[in-house]
This record gives C-alpha cells, sequence and structure tokens, in this order.
C-alpha cells in the first residue's frame, strides 16, 4: 500500500518505522522544519526526520500547508493515504480531499475523551485509569471524525507521561499497521465518534507545572506524573526552583502544606492538604536528577521548612 506520512516527534517515528518495516510504500514524509534544541539550541532535525533520512525516504518541511506547491507535491505521490501523528500543522481541505482513503490520524486516547494537543498528561492529571489508540478519519474538527478503531491500555499507578507516551507509541504503531489495509479495502468502516463523552486536552503551560501543596497528596502525585519529563512539575525550596520528578502519596502525620515532615534516604515527606507526598527524585536548578539520598548529601533540608512560595 502506497501512503504518505506527517509526523514530527518520537511519537510519530515508532509509527513511521512500524509501516516501513511492515513494507508500506512510504511515498513521502512530511514533518516540521528543524528547530533550535538542547542547551546550545542548535537547528535539530524532528524525530521523524532522523528516521527518515535512515530509511532513505523523501522529506518535506513545509511551514504551512496551505499552499499549492505542498498539495501538488503530495498529490504526485499517489499514495492511497495520508497517515498523521503527532504532526503540528492544521490539514486544509484541500490535503484532507486529497486521498483515496483519507488522512488517518494515530491518536493518543479513547475518543472522544481528550481531543486535542496534550491527551496523555491529562489523562493522567484526571486520574483516569486507563487510556489508548484512536485511529480515526480526519475531518475539518479538532479530533471529531470517525473511529476505525481503538485500544486500550491501562494508566499504572506510577505511570509518568513519559513511560505512557512511549507504551502507547508502541500501540500507536501496531494500530495502524492493523488498520491501514483493512482501511483500503473497505473491509474496517468507521463509527461517529459519542456525541457524550467528550473533554478537550488543552496544551499543557509552563504554570500548571507549579505544585500547589493545598492540594491532595493523590493530585499533587498525578502532577508530578504527569509533567515528568516536560515540562517538570517544580516547587521553591529556600527560594530556589526545585523540580520533583517522583514521588508516592503516603498516609504521613499532618502539617502545613509544603512543610518538611522528615528527611530520610527513602525519600522526603512533605505535607498537603491532604496527606503527604514522599519525595523520591528531585532536581535543583542547573543540578543533575538525583535520588532523595543523593539530593540529602548536597542540600539538608530539615524538618519544618517548606516548599513553596
Amino acid at each position: 500500500m502506497r501512503i504518505a506520512f506527517a509526523g514530527t516527534p518520537a511519537f510519530a517515528a515508532a509509527a513511521l518505522q512500524a509501516l516501513v518495516e511492515s513494507h508500506f510504500d512510504v511515498a513521502l514524509v512530511l514533518t516540521q522544519p528543524d528547530r533550535p534544541a538542547g542547551r546550545g539550541l542548535r537547528e535539530s532535525p524532528s524525530a521523524v526526520k532522523q528516521l527518515a533520512l535512515h530509511f532513505g525516504l523523501s522529506i518535506a518541511q513545509p511551514l504551512t500547508l496551505r499552499n499549492e506547491e505542498i498539495v501538488a507535491q503530495l498529490r504526485s505521490t499517489a499514495a492511497q493515504a495520508l497517515v498523521v501523528a503527532a504532526y503540528g500543522l492544521i490539514l486544509p481541505g484541500s490535503v484532507l480531499d486529497l486521498f483515496p482513503a483519507g488522512c488517518i490520524n494515530i491518536h493518543a486516547s479513547l475518543l472522544p475523551r481528550w481531543r486535542g494537543a496534550a491527551p496523555i498528561q491529562r489523562a493522567i492529571l484526571a486520574g483516569d485509569r486507563e487510556t489508548g489508540i484512536s485511529i480515526m478519519r480526519m475531518e475539518q474538527g479538532l479530533d471529531t471524525g470517525p473511529v476505525y478503531l481503538t485500544r486500550t491500555t491501562p494508566i499504572l499507578p506510577d505511570d509518568s507521561a513519559g513511560y505512557l507516551h512511549d507504551r502507547l507509541a508502541e500501540l500507536g504503531a501496531r494500530c495502524i499497521v492493523e488498520a491501514l489495509p483493512q482501511i483500503a479495502q473497505g473491509v474496517l468502516a468507521p463509527l461517529p465518534q459519542p456525541v457524550d463523552g467528550v473533554t478537550y486536552a488543552h496544551k499543557i503551560t509552563k504554570a500548571e507545572a507549579a505544585i500547589n501543596w493545598q492540594r491532595d497528596a493523590l493530585d499533587v502525585n498525578r502532577q508530578v506524573r504527569a509533567f515528568n519529563p516536560l515540562p517538570g512539575a517544580f516547587s521553591l525550596l529556600r527560594n530556589e526552583p526545585v523540580k520533583i520528578w517522583r514521588g508516592l502519596p503516603i498516609a504521613g502525620r499532618p502539617g502545613t502544606p509544603g512543610e518538611i515532615l522528615s528527611c530520610g534516604p527513602d525519600g522526603i515527606d512533605v505535607a498537603c492538604g491532604k496527606g503527604t507526598l514522599k519525595i523520591t527524585e528531585l532536581q535543583k536548578a542547573g543540578g543533575r536528577k538525583l535520588s532523595a539520598a543523593d539530593f540529602l548529601r548536597g542540600l539538608s533540608p530539615a524538618p519544618g521548612e517548606r516548599f513553596g512560595s
């Protein structure tokens, strides 16, 4: 089956690799232009571009799809479908209507729940017990198109967004390989999304990563997990930002929210509005991620000190 592919980050690269290794004929790969990255802010290719170069695939990096040149290039591929995964550009009608089998999106949620930009983080923040992959036919609305298939995976109590992302990327890759031939043959028909149960996964802002210790320890722990690896949940300690990468909600003794109740090699216990968060991995500004035991060797907060402003 001849296809075109549009995607940018590692989530999309997993799907592209599975498609190539499953012998789909990838005629063209669309990905975002190279962006500054890393401490040196050097122009860096996306994960999808790096993989496409490895496989020797044709690549295009348009700033927009709203021009006839890129539409003509896509038309010239004679692809049956455009597979889309976390691409980052809006597909206009001139592209959506271009392919006989349509534009097929790999979305990291169980639609219609968590339409939008950050479904993985939003599912963790909301305390969802499961999520999954939806393979859907794209239309003009934001993730509103009919769904060909879904596959679920549990959200484990210690899942970070990073761990869940990797699991969903692998699941999405398997799903698209399974679904595409059936879609092309007309065997798999898309079903309209239910009207009920729609939620929106709005883009994550850095301000959301600031920990509010007044909240329940379960909520604070979800915040830590949802923002690991990006942007990283944080709080102030001695007026310096500290990122908190991993913790465990426990039933510790009462204290003022943000108060350090105890410190030990197994973790730093911090009082929340309800319950306690035992911090087990954290990082000072400019430093590296450390276990609580290693962190305490360099900075020794005492019980009674507080996280927060």
